[in-house]
């Protein structure tokens, strides 16, 4: 083999260990999927207010002919609010959610869904993947909403924010026949 063929195999082996090792995936990243991998869309909402900024980041699974919750996402178990990661909420100052004031920052939103509520949960663990490492010790805040029943089912599992009135604000989250809704106030 001469010189220029050895530079070549030496350029071209150690490209290709640099490649392995960084494509590899070690153990304790094997529940975290790709960013290809992910069933669902990645969707956004938010809302503006006076200078109060609310975003929330979420996978948006679809119904797809199946009976959701009950069933697909049993009641009383902790749901991430989506599919893929675990649903994120960033708020950039103050607010009242629900009866409580909710501290300026960004939290994995979880929710226990159940018949009549559910426990909307705000959790300080971010980057998780789904809720299989969710820590109740590492809640931020735990409220319980009533559900609403829909007449027509919702396809993509959607979570939106209605207008600002009188510096209120209302996110609603609904999928299948349910919906529950989380009145907002910016201070």
């Amino acid at each position: 083999m001469g010189i220029t063929n050895m530079k070549a195999f030496n350029f071209y082996g150690a490209l290709f260990i640099c490649l392995s090792l960084a494509c590899g995936r070690g153990s304790s990243e094997e529940k975290d999927a790709p960013v290809g991998n992910r069933k669902s869309p990645i969707a956004i909402s938010s809302v503006k207010h006076d200078g109060t900024y609310i975003k929330v980041v979420y996978g948006q699974p679809y119904k797809n002919g199946r009976t959701i919750f009950g069933d697909w996402e049993p009641y009383g178990q902790i749901w991430r609010t989506g599919a893929n990661e675990a649903t994120e909420i960033t708020i950039t100052n103050p607010v009242f959610m629900g009866e409580n004031v909710v501290e300026a920052g960004t939290y994995a939103l979880f929710t226990i869904p159940e018949e009549e509520k559910w426990t909307i949960i705000l959790n300080n663990d971010l980057g998780q993947w789904g809720a299989f490492e969710y820590s109740e010790q590492r809640d931020y805040l735990r409220f319980d909403v009533p559900v609403i029943d829909l007449e027509d089912p919702v396809e993509a599992f959607t979570i939106s924010f209605s207008d600002v009135s009188y510096s209120m604000t209302t996110m609603s989250m609904s999928w299948d026949t349910v919906q529950v809704d989380i009145p907002i106030r910016f201070y």
